[in-house]
This record gives C-alpha cells, sequence and structure tokens, in this order.
C-alpha cells in the first residue's frame, strides 16, 4: 500500500518517542500490504478496528496509541488520518 501523510508518524514521534519502533514496524508492514478490501485487514491484523467510510483503527504499541487511515483499496492508499494516546483516542468522535 501507498501511505500517504507518513509526516504525521514523524511528528508524533517528536512527542512520543517511546512509540518510535512501534509505529516503524506498522508504516513497514503497511507499504508491505496489498489489501483490496477490510476483510484483508482483519485477516493480517486482527486487533484492527474498521469503521464507516472505509476508515481503519490500528492499535499500536501494545494498545497505547491509536491510528486512525482512511482506505482506498482499489487504488492502494492509505491516508493517516490521526494519530493519538489511548486516552485522546477516547476523546475522538469518529462516527
Amino acid at each position: 500500500m501507498e501511505v500517504l501523510a507518513a509526516d504525521k508518524i514523524e511528528k508524533f514521534i517528536r512527542k512520543h518517542a517511546n512509540a518510535r519502533t512501534s509505529l516503524g514496524a506498522w508504516l513497514a508492514m503497511a507499504k508491505g500490504a496489498d489489501w483490496k478490501s477490510p476483510q484483508d485487514v482483519k485477516d493480517t491484523i486482527r486487533s484492527a478496528d474498521i469503521l464507516s467510510g472505509n476508515r481503519i483503527v490500528f492499535n499500536i504499541g501494545g494498545n497505547n496509541y491509536r491510528l486512525v487511515v482512511l482506505a482506498r483499496y482499489r487504488n492502494g492508499i492509505l491516508l493517516i488520518q490521526k494519530i493519538g494516546t489511548h486516552a485522546e483516542y477516547d476523546r475522538w468522535k469518529l462516527d
């Protein structure tokens, strides 16, 4: 998959250095993925939550962080929308 707005990961890591390894692993995995559907995502990462509008929530770093992406399966694109701590995620209005 092509990952757009990956600069948001670097910005987040500047504030949360302990997320570097986990987010780096997610980024490498996502770039190597070939997801054609939400089921493909779930087959790869069972803990991923599929939301309306082709959005996916990934649990990162042992459930300490949340990463929300918009998937364009037909085009092979993931657009990073939000990254935050678990506490921040609990305050987001996603649906």
